[in-house]
């Protein structure tokens, strides 16, 4: 039977400790390093697959930046996706990447794979990238019942990232989580998860800041000053960053919004002042920052930051309720300059 799955992956939003995914790796090689601790959700936003069978390779077709549904592209075998992973500029090379991982292994499970809809914002640092590479992972695992734990899809979704030549670390792959708020926690390669317990509501508006950042720029300039021993770069994504994440599990778990929203405001100002001096052109985020002296000034939020790799990405606030949530939301979206999402924690 020519078996067909359809499925949905949401993007992630780092909620707290942006970066420290691949700074706790460092630990490997250095044990003065900290643990890297961050603080993840799964977005409402993200996309829409269907996969089945084919007698071999893996071909793909996506819904691309201007909306349109791409020609299929075949790779028939593990070589043709390796290689297309990594030539510049392919729209296909994050998914060709994870499937040329799972051809090399189990090279007679072809599938082809279509990204029919997509609600997640690409290039705004809530992991549309990792998404595509988590959906190509889970598409061959159904489709050939391959019987791989989450874990073993994040693990895969994460290498075939990193064929593209991305220096991205394994944060965003927690969007094959779901939902739900979880702790990470990075150890050298030792990755653990734990679920952060909260039982109120707590209100959360995701702004795109219609505006352009090289995440690739910021990460190669962000692990050269931490491989260089930056003692403030070292700083904020160890002892700051614990002593951050600590006070959001409590914010979190007590469901107050107005705590999370003042630790937020304190991670920004530990960002600027620590991380941002290491990559200046590109985390000097002026648009970020003039949204979030918008929403600090409208008197409708508790705080907020900036997301995933920070720069001119993309924005999170936590707001004072849903009725404050849509009153920011219509004032950001006023003139059509952002495009907000919304959140429910």
């Amino acid at each position: 039977m020519n078996k067909s799955v359809s499925f949905f992956v949401p993007g992630r939003l780092c909620l707290f400790g942006e970066h420290s995914d691949w700074a706790g790796e460092y630990r490997q090689e250095d044990a003065s390093v900290m643990e890297g601790l961050c603080i993840v959700a799964g977005t409402d936003q993200g996309i829409f697959a269907e996969a089945r069978k084919i007698p071999s390779g893996f071909s793909i077709s996506q819904i691309m930046e201007n909306g349109s549904l791409s020609e299929e592209v075949h790779y028939e075998n593990s070589r043709a996706a390796l290689n297309a992973a990594g030539e510049p500029g392919n729209f296909h090379g994050y998914a060709s990447g994870t499937a040329s991982l799972i051809l090399e292994n189990h090279p007679n499970c072809g599938i082809r794979l279509k990204i029919f809809r997509r609600t997640l914002p690409l290039k705004k640092g809530l992991s549309s990238s990792a998404a595509v590479c988590v959906a190509t992972a889970r598409a061959f695992n159904q489709v050939h019942e391959l019987n791989m734990p989450v874990l073993e899809e994040m693990d895969l979704a994460c290498r075939g990232e990193i064929l593209t030549g991305s220096n991205c670390g394994r944060m965003d792959q927690a969007c094959a989580l779901g939902g739900d708020p979880v702790l990470l926690s990075f150890n050298g390669r030792k990755m653990e998860i734990r679920k952060v317990k909260h039982t109120g509501t707590i209100h959360v508006l995701i702004v795109d800041l219609q505006s352009r950042k090289n995440t690739r720029k910021i990460l190669h300039d962000l692990n050269q000053a931490f491989k260089q021993g930056n003692k403030d770069i070292r700083r904020a994504l160890g002892q700051e960053n614990h002593i951050i994440v600590e006070k959001a599990i409590h914010a979190l778990e007590i469901s107050s919004g107005e705590e999370l929203g003042r630790i937020m405001t304190r991670a920004q100002e530990v960002f600027d002042s620590m991380v941002a001096p290491c990559s200046p052109r590109e985390l000097s985020a002026p648009v970020l920052h003039e949204v979030l002296e918008i929403g600090e000034n409208s008197g409708l939020t508790w705080g907020g930051k900036g997301v995933g790799s920070q720069g001119d990405g993309t924005a999170q606030f936590i707001c004072k309720g849903l009725e404050e949530k849509e009153k920011l939301k219509n004032i950001l979206e006023d003139g059509n300059r952002y495009i907000c999402y919304s959140l429910t924690l």
